[in-house]
């Protein structure tokens, strides 16, 4: 194995590389909630949808933007946040920001307007890695890894996501955000 590969740990970035080739990542950043031994768990923060979490959730009355964390397990709901002194059982990925938390807190703070759109993102899915599949693909470079913020995170829309990370890391990944999605058309 590679000892030069970028190292991810829980609140890591994982950028797609401009031209991956996979629809599911094309243009992604997946936030990492979960990295260890037995794999990766992470949710993609630039792929929203046209739903709303109040059209999923029949008792929560907000319409907050629903997100595509992945192409695994479609049918869950999961979310991060930024508001750990209202949600009981968050827990943090970086400094912050935490995922997950007791869920009838959150659709109490939501429907309450304390727990807004600032603050929190919902996703529905998420992004899997097996054992040694992550180390696979950053060995293969179909991966950029960066860090972020909370307040990056969450001041950035979605569709300017993978190019705002980019050029906030600066120098060749600043070009990198302004390659075309399909290079035969530059």
């Amino acid at each position: 194995m590679n000892t030069n590969l970028p190292i991810v740990v829980n609140g890591s970035l994982l950028i797609a590389e401009p031209f991956l080739g996979d629809s599911n990542f094309e243009r992604s950043v997946v936030l990492v909630c979960e990295h260890n031994q037995a794999g990766t768990f992470g949710l993609v923060l630039n792929q929203l949808t046209d739903v709303n979490v109040s059209d999923v959730i029949e008792d929560m009355h907000a319409d907050l933007p629903l997100y595509v964390g992945g192409p695994v397990q479609q049918n869950t709901l999961h979310f991060i946040h930024r508001r750990p002194d209202l949600l009981d059982e968050s827990i943090q990925i970086l400094d912050g920001l935490y995922w997950s938390g007791n869920f009838d807190q959150v659709k109490q703070a939501v429907n309450l307007g304390t727990l807004t759109e600032r603050d929190i993102r919902f996703f529905i899915g998420y992004s899997g890695w097996g054992e040694g599949q992550l180390a696979n693909e950053l060995e293969q470079k179909a991966w950029i890894v960066s860090q972020t913020d909370a307040d990056f995170l969450f001041s950035t829309p979605a569709n300017a996501f993978w190019r705002g990370v980019l050029k906030r890391m600066g120098g060749e990944y600043k070009a990198i955000a302004h390659y075309p999605v399909d290079p035969r058309l530059n």
